[in-house]
């Protein structure tokens, strides 16, 4: 039997991340969040800030030039590419060692057909993730609303140029639920009430 996996994609300041982790708590399985992060680290030989940093960007390099240059002995891969492959292998190895709730990382295209998966999207309203973001990870040099298109922004390229899917589309998850209407607790009854 397939491990039953719980993925969350969330906007940014919509309190997915929050609610993965309670779920997680309630339903007695990990979640791996920054923990995919540390792994990737020991694994890749990356610093932690740099693929937290880095590793949602889409690369400037691109497939096709791998394809092109097959056996030439140049390396097109970009450090991008090098993580989402690593990263791609840890995933598909958690999907079949255990059940898990999984966040972010474009989980729920990789294990889709790998793992029984609740595949869920959680959003808020530009306001309410605005004002989210400020509470939890304070005020920085870059507006609020700067730091949510952008984020926002990453998080569409990435999905789309390594899943050739379009982030956010509803036909993508099983469930998609506003954390801002809702509230985080309500959020996590629903999920955990669905696993």
């Amino acid at each position: 039997m397939k491990n039953r996996i719980i993925t969350i994609s969330r906007q940014f300041g919509s309190g997915g991340r929050t609610v993965g982790r309670e779920v997680a708590q309630k339903l007695g399985i990990p979640c791996y969040d920054h923990e995919l992060i540390e792994r990737l680290a020991e694994e890749s030989g990356f610093a932690k800030e740099y693929i937290k940093n880095e590793s949602e960007y889409r690369p400037f390099g691109s497939r096709l030039a791998s394809a092109l240059n097959v056996g030439t002995g140049f390396d097109p891969l970009t450090n991008q590419d090098r993580l989402w492959i690593a990263q791609k292998r840890m995933i598909l190895e958690l999907g079949a060692k255990e059940s898990c709730v999984i966040v972010g990382r474009c989980a729920d295209a990789i294990l889709e057909d790998q793992a029984d998966c609740l595949r869920v999207f959680i959003h808020a309203s530009f306001e309410q993730r605005a004002k989210r973001i400020v509470e939890v990870y304070g005020e920085t040099e870059v507006p609020t609303e700067r730091r949510l298109r952008d984020k926002d922004k990453r998080r569409i390229s990435y999905y789309q140029y390594y899943t050739d899917r379009t982030w956010g589309d509803i036909n993508n998850y099983d469930v998609a639920l506003d954390a801002g209407r809702l509230g985080i607790d309500k959020c996590v009854e629903i999920i955990a009430g669905l696993y």
